[in-house]
């Protein structure tokens, strides 16, 4: 939408069969193969009849910007061009697969998605801003957003979120006002979300809380699972869910 290249892999339907677009939207720290769930999800959609997309957005994997550059704004324009993409050269309905911090500026593009928009997955969505950030509630959120980190964005200009990816403090200033939840909230979509009860980074309680105050939400419990759906069969769990719920 403003010029910078985008890195993106497409997944065919293997049948002969369309049954529509999935696009996956990575977490922070990840890229377009999101540590290898993703890939494994978009193999497994395609089997079962629809084409998948999957992106870096900005300032990740061979996308164009910098980690410092990266905000919610701008990853909310890397979201519409891939959509705008999907609507000319791929099979609707459109379906957009949110994980972690993906889910944030999917969440804020929902006025524009609109009827765009056929459904809605979030894996181990990042809902409250100020619940995870701002003042957050996890170990790793009191580890990663203490005050000692937030001081550097004052003296750096930016601070290091889990010893790799570097938050700017454009970003860190978004966080104190955007409500990807009420978003969520105000929307019929049908939704599915999936989320594991051990997670140490993002809270399922705010997750399942949510899921439970929202129309037209299934939530699927990964039973045991840390955020990263941390074992072979968590992963498979979610992927699973996933599948059926989309099929």
């Amino acid at each position: 939408m403003d010029g910078l290249p985008l890195e993106a892999a497409i997944h065919p339907s293997a049948t002969q069969s369309d049954q529509g677009t999935v696009v996956y939207a990575h977490g922070i720290t990840a890229d377009l193969t999101e540590f290898g769930p993703a890939v494994r999800l978009a193999d497994r959609l395609a089997d079962a009849g629809f084409t998948v997309v999957r992106f870096s957005f900005r300032g990740h994997g061979r996308s164009g910007g910098t980690q410092r550059g990266m905000t919610v704004a701008g990853e909310m324009l890397d979201l519409r061009a891939v959509v705008e993409y999907a609507q000319i050269e791929l099979p609707a309905p459109l379906t957009i697969a949110a994980s972690s911090f993906g889910a944030v500026s999917t969440l804020l593009s929902l006025p524009w998605l609109g009827d765009r928009l056929h459904r809605l997955v979030l894996w181990r969505p990042v809902l409250d801003l100020h619940r995870t950030f701002i003042e957050p509630e996890t170990p790793w959120g009191k580890e990663n957003f203490s005050d000692e980190q937030v001081e550097r964005l004052s003296t750096d200009g930016f601070f290091v979120l889990n010893g790799t990816f570097e938050v700017g403090s454009v970003l860190f200033e978004e966080l104190r006002h955007y409500d990807p939840r009420s978003q969520f909230l105000k929307s019929s979509v049908p939704a599915l979300v999936v989320h594991g009860d051990q997670d140490s980074l993002i809270s399922y309680e705010i997750a399942r809380e949510t899921a439970e105050s929202r129309e037209s939400c299934t939530f699927h419990t990964v039973k045991g699972a840390d955020h990263g759906f941390d074992s072979a069969e968590h992963e498979e769990d979610a992927i699973a869910a996933t599948v059926a719920w989309l099929t």
